[in-house]
């Protein structure tokens, strides 16, 4: 506490504590509930310093003011009737401060305020009399008012403690509701991705209310729509070209069956049914890419059905058949699905070739090098064989057909590699794994139509 005259500033105090900072590594809510917290225990903080002392400093005042009063009616009884014996006063008393007395020898009267050995404020008066003596009042910072300023620093702390929940719960409405209009708004972005070009953000946030989540959500829909535009132009472009090269394919397959035997003719048959085989697989890829396919489903077991259109293809693949399931779905499609399946294996992977049936899932599995990791991590992709040692002939396109052909029947078609159990992953694979999880219920919702089994 700082000493003082008259017009001297009051009592002060520097309060020091720790405070411990949290890295908080949640949503958008807890953080802003913890910002609108801060801040509110920090001007909580600094507005009850600031209401302590200037509660203090005007009861310091006013037992000053007091004090003032007491010295000056105790001078003039003195010098009256001669006598100290009110209010405390004393003659010439030896535990007057040195700077009280440095005032009074100017000839002024004074107040003073000092610190007491148990911290409660003295307040001192004093006032030089006409024989040269100095005549002096000694008071202590009355228990009332110590009272009065306790009383008040617990309704600064209730009040202080109160503004900070308020704020964490004011921060937890506010930082709630943009926290959930942002999770939406991921939500349907990731929709996006993923190919629903129905979805939209803005659609999906709802809300009256604009701010910036609207401004982000419209610009991610204008950004989906331009890329919708371009992919739907790509391909429709892509679909153009080859069906304009179908006709001249044909015919060039046709010459080429007309001529005569030999090593030659061979290559260029084999080379045009290559040709043909790309350009019916392009086309299959830009129809799919439209999202205009309807399967046309069926009841089947799915069992047998794989173990007899394998069977008729004559590759040599063994088929087991775990658990039997009556499925409901496009046999075509699924045959083209199998196929593709089977094909990449055979092309990339080594033998033994393994199908398994269990209920719902089927597994095309290989003894080859396995998957290349940007399959695994990106999936299917046109036009890309993956590594070296799995590139083998072809485009790229079975997969991704066998992809394609799995939505339609709203299936999922995922891909793994086969490694022994706890090794890590820069072991090698011992083999490849294709997984084809049809649905429990038909997928009607596509536009799709059952029809009578016809196997």
């Amino acid at each position: 506490m700082r000493t003082g005259l008259k017009t001297g500033p009051g009592p002060s105090g520097v309060r020091t504590g720790d405070r411990d900072r949290r890295k908080i590594s949640t949503g958008v809510r807890w953080k802003i509930s913890a910002a609108i917290a801060l801040v509110g225990a920090l001007v909580a903080v600094a507005l009850s310093l600031v209401v302590h002392n200037a509660a203090q400093v005007s009861m310091l005042d006013n037992a000053r003011d007091l004090a003032d009063e007491r010295i000056q009616v105790a001078q003039r009884m003195y010098e009256t009737t001669g006598r100290t014996q009110m209010f405390g006063v004393k003659i010439d008393d030896p535990g007057i401060p040195k700077d009280l007395l440095t005032k009074v020898a100017e000839g002024r009267r004074a107040t003073y305020v000092s610190e007491g050995a148990d911290g409660v404020p003295d307040i001192w008066a004093a006032v030089p009399l006409k024989t040269g003596q100095v005549l002096s009042l000694h008071t202590r910072f009355t228990d009332r008012s110590a009272d009065l300023m306790g009383d008040l620093d617990q309704a600064l702390l209730i009040g202080s403690i109160a503004v900070v929940l308020g704020g964490s719960a004011l921060g937890v409405l506010i930082g709630g509701q943009l926290s959930r209009r942002l999770r939406k708004a991921a939500t349907a972005a990731n929709q996006v991705a993923k190919g629903e070009s129905d979805v939209r953000v803005r659609d999906a946030i709802g809300g009256v209310v604009r701010d910036e989540t609207d401004d982000l959500a419209r610009a991610v829909d204008a950004m989906a729509d331009a890329l919708q535009q371009r992919l739907e132009a790509e391909r429709r472009v892509t679909a153009d070209i080859a069906h304009e090269l179908r006709t001249p394919v044909t015919g060039l397959l046709t010459a080429a069956e007309l001529l005569p035997p030999g090593r030659p003719t061979e290559l260029v048959l084999d080379r045009a049914k290559a040709m043909r085989t790309l350009v019916e697989d392009v086309l299959e890829v830009a129809r799919l890419d439209g999202a205009s396919e309807r399967a046309e489903l069926q009841d089947i077991l799915l069992g047998e059905f794989v173990t007899r259109r394998v069977t008729a293809r004559g590759a040599d693949v063994s088929v087991r058949v775990i658990h039997e399931s009556m499925v409901t779905t496009d046999p075509r499609r699924l045959e083209r699905v199998l196929f593709n399946l089977l094909a990449n294996a055979a092309r990339h992977g080594k033998p033994p070739i393994e199908v398994s049936v269990e209920g719902r899932v089927i597994r095309v599995r290989d003894h080859g090098p396995g998957f290349p990791e940007e399959l695994l991590s990106d999936g299917p992709q046109r036009f890309r064989t993956g590594r070296s040692d799995r590139s083998g002939a072809g485009h790229g396109l079975g997969l991704t057909i066998a992809a394609g052909q799995a939505r339609v029947l709203g299936a999922r078609l995922t891909f793994r590699n086969v490694r022994p159990p706890g090794a890590p992953e820069e072991v090698p694979a011992e083999g490849a794994v294709a997984v084809l999880w049809l649905p429990e219920h038909a997928p009607t919702s596509t536009g799709s139509f059952p029809m009578r089994p016809d196997l």
